[in-house]
């Protein structure tokens, strides 16, 4: 079966479907309001990026993820005072992982506009024609759009020299070795017979559907002779994009080769002459040339399977064609993209911050089942939040058996008119999660019930309260025996104090036991209370007060996102523990100076003011702080004013310093640095082999770009 409802995830479904169904005109009205709307749809769809690009454990559709950041896009054009630095609007993928394997593409790779109708697809045309100042004939060319994960490929002297993932669009990890094991890639291309000297090429990352079948069904095989061992079985693989987008990044080369991936290469994105110039839109007329040209050189490419058309109605028809017949091809695809073939009039339609102007992408609908909803329990969160889950008769959906499915909130059941009994349409978000779509009314006998929450706690049976403009009810009891659970499991996961060892399964089997009742506890244990559990032996046992032992140490703004506060996750508890020297500082702030902090809105300000006006809390975290864990902050300690109010990047190579330094001074002089190069951005410092953000900066006026020297001179 598959288990989706840690605490995480069904709190972040949570927050997704109440962003959703939203009266964004209400919001407007009140400016406190929207901006902490901008803050939490931002953080969101943060979030949601994070788990698809880097985790690869996407939650939600391409199509809700789409409807999200194009709520934040209309948001922030309409009041552009409250546009986030750092907003997702002006990022592609998401942060790289792995900094110490950073490279920087030739040249950005960018997102794709979606389309979900065909009226989408002519409103395309439309603006294709209107950029071209008159009613053309436009040449398309149509390919399938694979779902894997994206790599960027160079090639110089003939040889590949870097393989990358898309990373930000603007960097990526390295991934090189892996990507010499994977079928599709050659090692090596004949560019100087055509008087190429390096060359970047684009494609997707893939796990065929047969070699994805075989992997599990050598993974059943497997855990029968592990569960005889009693040893831990191997979990099967999800999906193949996920499986493919894992293991691209994993650190042995020998299980990336046994994963048997293939390449799809289906963009040229740089193309250099033997003198360093740029010659990616001269070397060929149109797109399907490169295409061509890829496949000769041994490549594996879409050339099959794509086609070129010159009006959009055949372009659709194409498109509905391969909608059809999608679950009879041996490779996952999830739409159509559709690309301007002329490579001329490409660099005329140009891009936006996102995305390419003669480019779009046609997603097709997602896979569905039909099942009867036989009953809703109802779970408790780390804050109290009651979430309902669906209980349904059994499916089997993409090969994954389906039982219970998040109804997220009183508001989702009651949008989707959903009562028990009643037979429901099922689809797989980001074909993982289980998300029930509506019922069919005209399936209904009579014999449905409607779905009632309860007045009281299901753990603890206090009375539930819904707080004003939420749509969720809660229980306000501290002590709610399934609260403490999910705090706890909150408290040791890795987006907080990281325990490594103390999973989920062993915090419930402490708590059974009584050897912990609050994370406090978790720094009192020792050996003498672990012996006598079934599945502790002395080295386990070691194991796990060494990780207690390690987290003590942790930076201050784990313990902050440990704590459980409300509204406040990673990004908000680190930029927090820069203001004060020790967490337990904040007992002394009114709700006006979190509001004076950038990004915090009155929720969050008032969720802050709250915690640490409560003496518990303050208690807690002075215990906390005798029992050995650091609450001491990152504060950092301003040398001038000189830099107030200014944003940095550094990029390239510096002379004498390193970007953490470059970072430090910035922040020890009042500036603040930023990810990527945008209109928010003051100055670029620049050193050697400074790559696409020197090129992007270039275009944006406002941004002043100085090398080192000249950063340096500021501070003195």
């Amino acid at each position: 079966m598959l288990d989706l409802f840690s605490s995480n995830s069904s709190e972040l479904l949570d927050k997704t479907q109440q962003v959703l169904s939203i009266n964004i005109d209400e919001v407007k009205e009140d400016r406190i309001k929207l901006k902490d709307f901008i803050v939490e749809l931002s953080d969101i769809i943060k979030e949601h990026s994070k788990l698809y690009y880097n985790k690869s454990t996407p939650i939600i559709s391409d199509f809700e993820y789409d409807k999200l950041f194009q709520l934040l896009k209309t948001l922030e054009q309409s009041f552009p005072d409250f546009k986030l630095e750092d907003s997702p609007t002006e990022q592609v993928g998401s942060t790289v992982q792995d900094e110490s394997l950073t490279v920087t593409h030739l040249r950005p790779l960018m997102s794709l506009d979606n389309s979900y109708n065909l009226e989408d697809l002519k409103a395309f045309d439309k603006r294709v024609k209107d950029g071209m100042g008159s009613d053309i004939s436009i040449e398309y060319t149509v390919e399938l759009k694979y779902d894997g994960s994206s790599i960027a490929l160079v090639y110089e002297n003939d040889k590949l020299v870097r393989a990358a993932t898309r990373g930000n669009g603007i960097e990526g990890e390295d991934i090189t070795e892996n990507a010499k094991v994977i079928s599709g890639i050659p090692h090596q291309i004949n560019l100087r017979e055509i008087g190429i000297s390096r060359i970047e090429i684009r494609g997707e990352v893939v796990m065929k559907i047969p070699i994805f079948n075989q992997l599990n069904k050598e993974r059943e095989v497997l855990n029968i002779q592990l569960r005889q061992k009693g040893k831990k079985q191997l979990e099967l693989f999800k999906n193949p994009r996920n499986t493919a987008a894992g293991s691209v990044r994993m650190k042995d080369v020998n299980e990336v080769r046994e994963r048997r991936l293939s390449a799809i290469l289906y963009q040229v994105g740089y193309v250099e002459d033997i003198n360093g110039n740029d010659i990616t839109s001269k070397l060929k007329e149109k797109h399907t040339d490169y295409i061509k040209l890829l496949d000769n050189w041994g490549f594996e490419t879409s050339i099959k399977n794509s086609s070129v058309f010159y009006d959009i109605e055949s372009v659709s028809e194409y498109c509905l064609e391969w909608q059809e017949k999608r679950d009879l091809f041996p490779i996952d695809i999830d739409g159509m993209v559709i690309k301007v073939n002329d490579n001329r009039l490409q660099n005329i339609l140009g891009h936006t911050a996102h995305h390419p102007k003669w480019a779009i992408a046609y997603k097709f609908k997602a896979r569905q089942a039909q099942s009867i909803l036989k009953k809703v329990d109802f779970q408790v969160g780390r804050t109290g939040a009651i979430t309902p889950v669906a209980k349904i008769d059994t499916i089997n959906l993409m090969g994954v058996d389906i039982s219970s499915i998040s109804l997220h909130n009183e508001a989702f059941i009651e949008s989707k008119d959903i009562q028990i009994g009643d037979t429901v349409i099922i689809e797989r978000a980001g074909d993982v999660i289980p998300y029930i779509v509506g019922s069919i009314k005209e399936k209904r006998d009579g014999r449905q019930i409607p779905i009632s929450f309860p007045e009281n706690c299901p753990s603890c049976n206090h009375h539930l309260v819904k707080p004003d403009e939420e749509s969720i009810w809660r229980c306000i009891n501290p002590d709610c025996p399934a609260q403490i659970e999910e705090r706890l499991i909150h408290f040791a996961s890795v987006n907080a104090m990281d325990i490594r060892g103390l999973g989920e399964e062993i915090i419930r089997t402490f708590l059974k036991e009584e050897i912990i009742h609050s994370v406090k506890d978790i720094y009192k244990l020792s050996a003498e209370d672990l012996h006598n559990l079934d599945g502790f032996r002395e080295k386990s046992i070691q194991n796990l007060l060494s990780s207690i032992e390690i987290s003590k140490n942790n930076e201050s703004w784990r313990l902050l996102a440990g704590l459980g506060i409300r509204h406040i996750g990673v990004t908000t508890a680190k930029m927090l523990t820069k203001e004060v020297d020790l967490l337990t500082d904040f007992k002394s702030w009114d709700i006006e100076k979190f509001l004076e902090l950038k990004d915090i809105g009155f929720k969050i300000a008032e969720s802050l003011y709250d915690f640490f006006n409560d003496k518990e809390n303050i208690d807690l975290i002075q215990d906390l702080e005798k029992l050995g864990v650091n609450i001491k902050s990152t504060k950092v300690n301003l040398l001038s004013q000189r830099l107030k109010d200014k944003t940095f990047l550094f990029t390239g190579t510096m002379t004498n310093l390193s970007r953490d330094d470059g970072k430090r001074l910035v922040e020890e002089n009042g500036g603040k640095t930023i990810s990527a190069v945008s209109k928010n951005l003051d100055y670029l410092v620049v050193g050697e082999k400074a790559g696409s953000k020197l090129s992007k900066a270039q275009k944006i006026p406002s941004i002043q770009i100085i090398d080192e020297t000249t950063f340096l001179e500021m501070l003195s």
